[in-house]
């Protein structure tokens, strides 16, 4: 067995990798949706690379079997016991492998049958209220709709850059997840990505007029913007929604945003 031990591993990585990105949707939870072909192909090449090397490894030992059985009379040959080396032919066979490198099974298997969930409220309340200096300056018109859908680092960079005011007087409608204070004030969050979860950042607005339900919930919260604190400083982040509705739903398949 330790002789296929380098093609199970390659087909074990595979194999995870085409069951998030292929067969699920799961990917969603670590990259973003640009990155599926590339993870797909990668999935698709580990598992027809560990065929080519079963194939190799059957074939060479097939060969040593054949070479074995007619080469002893003159060979010269010696066995060490313990399978640490063996010789036949002039030629030196050792170990497949250290067995430490089955360690490295492990993180394939938890990916293949307990892929890890999103990143959550713990991600989130890591970070500290710090944001990449934009300047206050005037935004795109919204839509007419209401109440308007807008993803948290739109409305969030509206309610602290906007000089227009644009969301002033309009409902919108906002969907992440529930964090929350040590004093009680909770947030709906959501974690906004460029590449993938290695790179995320936070983006929240205060809830207030509603009762906080368990972190980590994802809800769909709509109310009015209401503004405080100086456009650009510290003191309007982050952003305050005068909510008139919570509702709780399912986590999306594609729980970040794009930033």
């Amino acid at each position: 067995m330790r002789r296929y031990g380098p093609a199970v591993l390659l087909a074990l990585v595979g194999a995870a990798i085409l069951r998030v990105s292929l067969f699920s949707e799961l990917y969603l939870r670590y990259v973003q949706a640009g990155l599926r072909p590339y993870l797909v192909a990668s999935g698709v090449g580990l598992v027809l690379l560990a065929v080519v090397v079963g194939v190799v490894v059957r074939t060479a030992g097939e060969l040593d079997g054949h070479e074995e059985s007619g080469g002893h009379e003159e060979s010269g040959g010696r066995e060490e016991s313990g399978g640490r080396e063996e010789e036949h032919d002039g030629h030196t066979h050792g170990p497949a492998g250290p067995r430490v490198a089955w360690l490295l099974a492990l993180p394939a298997l938890a990916l293949l049958l307990f892929p890890p969930p999103a990143l959550g409220s713990y991600s989130a309340e890591r970070e500290a209220a710090q944001r990449a200096a934009q300047g206050v300056g005037s935004f795109p018109a919204l839509p007419s709709e209401n109440p308007l859908d807008l993803a948290l680092g739109e409305f969030g960079s509206r309610a602290v850059y906007d000089s227009s005011r644009s969301l002033k007087g309009r409902t919108v409608r906002l969907t992440g997840f529930v964090t929350r204070d040590a004093d009680g004030t909770w947030y709906v969050t959501r974690l906004l990505v460029s590449c993938c979860a290695a790179d995320a950042t936070t983006g929240k607005a205060e809830v207030r007029g509603a009762d906080a339900p368990p972190v980590d919930t994802w809800v769909t919260v709509t109310g009015t913007w209401h503004p405080r604190g100086e456009l650009g400083s510290d003191s309007a982040w982050p952003p305050v929604l005068d909510v008139t509705s919570v509702r709780r739903v399912p986590q999306p398949d594609n729980p970040y945003e794009k930033r």
